[in-house]
């Protein structure tokens, strides 16, 4: 079993390297449960596949289309993890998941196209589709009996319709979608002919007592329209080395992308050193992701508890990914002035909800980051309660 202990969280580190909004950014004194990324240290393996790699002391230019072998490691742990028959020729190791979806944008998009994103969902699907030119078309995401309602989808589809972000499962509402909401997406997919963003970044982050579903299970030939995004970032711990990859089943589609992407000519890529390490995490480390999502459920059970008794705050049950989303709005505060109250005067940072990294259907909600240890989340919910008990009382 890997040690997810407090010892192992080497705070002195954090505080030189974990930026966005983490250890580095903050204060002295402030606790981050900010940004998804964790403080635990990656897999070993990981770092020894890199000094491995790097003894020889050679980093030439490699092939534009990434390494082979890590072509090949991708499609194995797509098949071995998630059931997803992708070829190695059909997957384009890329810097980052979110250059994936920047490239799938801009591969797909023209200006005056239309793009249908979920209200609340991770702020990427906006940016890029927004910034390859479509007229971004939000999407209530209204959850109903413990699943996001799709049923009146169909009423935003217009003939302008060029893609649709799916992310799954989803961030911030760790949500896994049922194989028939997966089906009714793509029934549309085929009926109007638009494109889905299929964002499976923290497919590896599920719980112990849920289950992932791909759009794949659906089979390959429906999937002729879906372009899916893949990181390593989430599950191992490695968001600084930016390595990911996006793949689909269509030859055609993936000539878009590789166009896109500029690879061929050398304006895009990946390091050798984020394949290296990309290749560890598939290869060899999956036993640390294992027992990762364990400690982060130990955890999920422990913050759902302690946030229940909190009066006028109520969170679902994430399924998946390590984050939580807790609506706040009881408290008639912009959740962005809530969470800057509670670092200033509380000394603790969460994610306010709204436009800015949801979407405005997330407003009165905030974004906890569970990916510490016990005693990092204990002490943050510490703070998180006696600021909120202190607005109560004023």
């Amino acid at each position: 079993m890997v040690d997810f202990t407090n010892n192992k969280v080497n705070l002195e580190v954090l505080k030189q390297r974990a930026y966005n909004q983490r250890w580095a950014e903050m204060p002295e004194g402030v606790i981050p449960l900010t940004a998804a990324d964790s403080d635990f240290p990656c897999a070993p393996e990981i770092v020894e596949a890199i000094i491995d790699y790097s003894r020889k002391g050679y980093f030439p230019y490699i092939p534009n289309l990434g390494l082979p072998e890590f072509r090949k490691s991708i499609s194995n742990a797509l098949k071995t993890r998630k059931g997803e028959l992708i070829e190695p020729d059909m997957i384009l190791p890329i810097d980052s998941a979110a250059r994936a979806m920047s490239v799938i944008s801009k591969a797909f998009i023209k200006p005056g196209d239309e793009a249908i994103v979920c209200d609340p969902v991770d702020f990427l699907f906006k940016t890029n589709m927004e910034a390859a030119g479509a007229r971004i078309i939000l999407y209530p995401t209204k959850v109903i009996d413990g699943r996001i309602d799709f049923s009146d989808l169909e009423n935003y589809i217009t003939p302008k319709t060029k893609m649709f972000g799916l992310c799954n499962p989803h961030n911030p509402l760790g949500m896994c979608y049922p194989k028939e909401d997966l089906d009714h997406i793509l029934s549309l997919s085929e009926k109007y002919g638009f494109y889905i963003m299929n964002d499976e970044i923290w497919s590896d982050i599920i719980y112990p007592d849920a289950e992932f579903t791909s759009i794949y299970a659906l089979g390959n030939e429906r999937n002729s329209r879906t372009l899916s995004v893949f990181g390593f970032s989430k599950s191992f711990s490695i968001a600084g080395l930016r390595s990911g990859c996006v793949y689909c089943t269509d030859s055609s589609c993936f000539q878009k992308i590789v166009e896109a992407s500029e690879v061929m000519s050398t304006v895009g890529g990946i390091s050798s050193l984020s394949q290296i390490a990309g290749m560890a995490c598939l290869d060899k480390c999956y036993y640390w992701v294992d027992d990762f999502c364990r400690h982060i459920m130990k955890n999920r059970d422990y913050a759902l508890e302690r946030l229940s008794k909190i009066p006028g705050i109520t969170c679902h049950k994430p399924q998946a990914t390590f984050v939580l989303f807790p609506d706040i709005s009881a408290y008639n505060m912009k959740a962005l002035d809530l969470t800057t109250y509670l670092q200033d005067e509380y000394k603790v940072r969460i994610v306010p909800g709204g436009d800015r990294f949801f979407g405005p259907g997330s407003e009165g909600h905030v974004r906890i980051c569970m990916a510490t240890s016990h005693e990092i989340l204990c002490e943050g919910l510490n703070r998180i309660e006696a600021g909120l008990n202190a607005l109560r009382t004023k």
